[in-house]
Formats: C-alpha cells, structure tokens, sequence
C-alpha cells in the first residue's frame, strides 16, 4: 500500500506497470509488451500517459526505502556502495540531458564512450556473498553537475533519511559507503570530514602519497616542509614496514595477503579542478593504504596489484581482513544493475524526456524492492537443470518467477479501468513541427583560478 501512496497522479496504471514488469514471463523486451500482460488492465496508451504525465513522490519513496530492514555487519555497521550505470541513447537526438556515458564494450573495441543518461545508484550491502542489495537511491547525473558534489550532497541526504527512519543514532559505528575507481575519494573525505562516515574506495596504482611532514632541515629557519617522504605506489623501494599485516585463503583468489599504512596523503594541486577555488593553503588530507596481492585470479586471469584507500588514517585501529572483504562486497550492486536491465528493462523503453525517464527508473527500483519483500513468501520454482536454493539462497531471478502467485494471493490497490471509446485521433490537416535537436552535453569542469 505504500507504493500505491506515493503515486499520486495515475497511480492505478503506474501500479499496474510495476506488477506487468514483476509477472512478465521473461526479460522485459518493450513497454507494449508489458501491457499484453494480464494483470496489465488497462491499454499502451495508459502506460505510456502514466509515463509522461504520472507523479511518483520520489522523497515519500526514498523514505519509505531507507525504513526497510537493511542488511548490517557482524558489529551492526551499514555498508553502502555507490556506483554509476548508464542508459545508453545514442540515437536520441531529441532527448536532452545525455551525457557521454562510460561503456567499454562498444561494437568497434575503440570507443569507450556512448551517449545517455548516467544514473548514480546507493545501495545498502550485505555481509555475505549474496546476488541482492538493498537499494536507498537514485540520482540521474546532468550536463552541469559536478560528479564529487553530487555525491556529497546524496550521502548527506541519505544520512539524513536513516537519522530520521531510526536505522542510525548517535553511538552507532559509522556508515561505510564503498566507491570503486572514478570517485575522487579524497576530495570525498575531505568534504564529509563532519560527517559520521568512513570511505573506502579503489584508487589507481601509479600514484604518490607522502608521509607527514617532519621537522626542517638544516639550521636555517624558514616555513617547515608540507610533504614528508614520497610513497610511490608503484617503488616497493619506498614502502615502510606495514602497520598491519594479514594472510588468508580466499576461495576463489588462492592466498590474499593484504597490508595497510597510515597517515598518508596526496599532493594536491590547484590545476585540479575541484581543488580550484578553496581559500587558503590546501589540505592536507590523510588517509589508510591499504594493498591487496592474491594468488591468482578466476579465469586464469594474471592478478594485479590492488591499492585501497581508507579515510581512517590510524592504520593500527583497522581490521585489515574485513576492509578488502567488504570492498569486495561492493560487487553485488554490478549483479543489481545486471538484473535491472537484462530481466526488468530498466534501459529498455524508448522514453523523450529524463523526467520520463526518471519515473520509470524509480518504478524499477521499487519493482526490485517489492522482490525482496516478498523474498520470504517465495517458492523455489526451478528449471529441471538448475540446482534447488534454500529460503535464504533464491535469487532475484528465482523469487520474481514465483511473484505471479504471490500477487494473486496479496492482490492489488489498483481500481479497475473504466469503460472508454477510442479517442477521435489527430486532427485532419493538422501538422506539428519537428521535434528539437538536443547535442550531447559534456561534463563541465570548473575553471581554475590562477594563483596571486
């Protein structure tokens, strides 16, 4: 019922739409489609007006997600992870807002690029190795938005929604929100510095952190030094002795040695646009290393050296065994996003405008929350050649091939269509101009300010 409030304007067919794409017999392949489906009453053209002049009160919604019981860690911590994932639209010219959207596999092998909406989703972790997430958020990323701003400001609000849903109070362990590579996560740190909140994020391998700055050589007097000794990520000469050490046997990565330093910090520059405009000196913003060596990879794949950083910079106050294991969590939203767009659609309408868009991304959000929901009503309906779950081992796959049932046991909120006649159609001789041409926005950086 809840769902059903917060659509406020043509809720019945947006309500409908969410059980058409939980009860479709496969993969979500178009949106008329989806109206063949019986518990769809009403025709394509009620969806399609649901879309375009539907309401969904995201903010009653974003509520309502942060009150769901969310999965914590052993010591009662949430983890959340924040990612990107595009909706690619390269022929959609008269759609505005796409961005050039990071997509590696394109038909040529070269371009790495594809025009779309980029899409930021928060989603709370699980402890285990699990195929679902608790999804909190979603943010569509625009022309002019500054990718660290957006991110600060969506922890923020989301900080603010577990205070006000209970989920976090004062004493709880802070929230760890994991990043992969791509987030500036020290420009990160160092802008939620008041915030009850640890960082934990992949960074690249050639990088250079310095130790803190000691006292000034020589006996003459002047500005003491700003950087202490350089830690090149890539020299082993210049590694120190770690703080902390450990070894285990990981399943699938053979032996795992990971190893971590504190009180490092980045170099930082003003040509760096997001450092461009702070007054005063730059910071120095120090943090945990923490370095991950397995023995090999899945696939035969040869294995890399993997750097993380932590915004904790006492190293000795970590478990350096759970930090990688968590960030390895962080995989389970690239197994949601797969789900949202392979089995429900996500990127398969052919919608004009972003706040179409948007509406239909919030449907499918709360279309995957409803199959966790319903998680522990579901049977475990199996192909002959798939092997039997448990109750706490169905998958998302698993437990939407059940909803069916489910929603004819539950039932639906949803008011039955009323008796209507076709419409009279397009006025005869009337025309309507072309449709606006919109290029691909790109993301713009701020200007640097030279220095005095």
């Amino acid at each position: 019922m809840e769902l059903y409030a917060v659509m406020p304007r043509r809720a019945d067919a947006l309500f409908e739409l969410v059980d058409a794409v939980l009860c479709a017999g496969g993969p979500v392949v178009s949106l008329p489609e989806l109206s063949l489906e019986g518990v769809h009453r009403r025709g394509h053209g009620a969806m399609y007006d649901a879309l375009a002049r539907g309401r969904v009160d995201v903010s009653r919604l974003r509520m309502a997600l942060a009150g769901l019981t969310l999965p914590r860690g052993a010591d009662g911590q949430i983890s959340i992870a924040l990612d990107v994932t595009a909706w690619p639209r390269p022929d959609a010219e008269c759609s505005p807002g796409r961005l050039h959207c990071h997509r590696p596999c394109r038909c040529d092998g070269v371009r790495q690029t594809i025009p779309g909406w980029p899409y930021q989703v928060a989603a709370a972790l699980g402890g285990g190795r699990t195929s679902w997430t608790g999804v909190l958020d979603a943010v569509r990323l625009g022309p002019d938005d500054d990718l660290t701003e957006v991110t600060v400001a969506q922890i923020r609000d989301l900080l603010a929604r577990l205070r006000a849903a209970g989920q976090w109070r004062e004493g709880n362990p802070p929230v760890l929100f994991v990043f992969d590579s791509g987030y500036d996560i020290v420009r990160l740190t160092w802008l939620l510095r008041d915030e009850p909140v640890r960082l934990l994020g992949r960074i690249r391998s050639d990088r250079v952190m310095h130790h803190p700055p000691g006292r000034r050589k020589g006996p003459t007097k002047g500005r003491g030094p700003r950087h202490g000794e350089a830690f090149r990520l890539t020299d082993p000469a210049t590694h120190p002795d770690p703080v902390q050490e450990s070894a285990t046997v990981h399943d699938r990565f053979g032996r795992v040695t990971a190893r971590c330093w504190g009180r490092l910090h980045p170099k930082l520059e003003r040509r760096q646009g997001g450092w461009a405009d702070h007054p005063g000196d730059l910071p120095n913003v120090e943090g945990t290393l923490v370095h991950l060596a397995v023995e090999y990879l899945p696939g035969g794949r040869d294995p890399k050296p993997l750097w993380l950083w932590h915004s904790v910079p006492d190293a000795a106050a970590h478990d350096v065994d759970r930090l990688w294991r968590i960030f390895l969590r962080r995989f389970d939203l690239e197994h949601t996003f797969r789900f949202f767009k392979q089995s429900l659609g996500m990127t398969r309408p052919r919608l004009r405008t972003p706040e179409q868009a948007d509406r239909w991304v919030w449907l499918i959000v709360a279309a995957y929350t409803q199959l966790r929901l319903a998680r522990p009503l579901a049977d475990d309906l199996r192909r002959p050649w798939e092997r039997p779950l448990t109750q706490d081992q169905l998958t998302p796959g698993r437990v939407r091939r059940g909803y069916p049932r489910i929603r004819r046991i539950l039932g639906t909120p949803a008011r039955p269509p009323k008796v209507t006649r076709p419409g009279p159609g397009r006025p005869p001789g009337r025309t309507t101009s072309p449709a606006p041409r919109h290029p691909v926005g790109k993301t713009r950086h701020k200007k640097v300010t030279p220095r005095p």
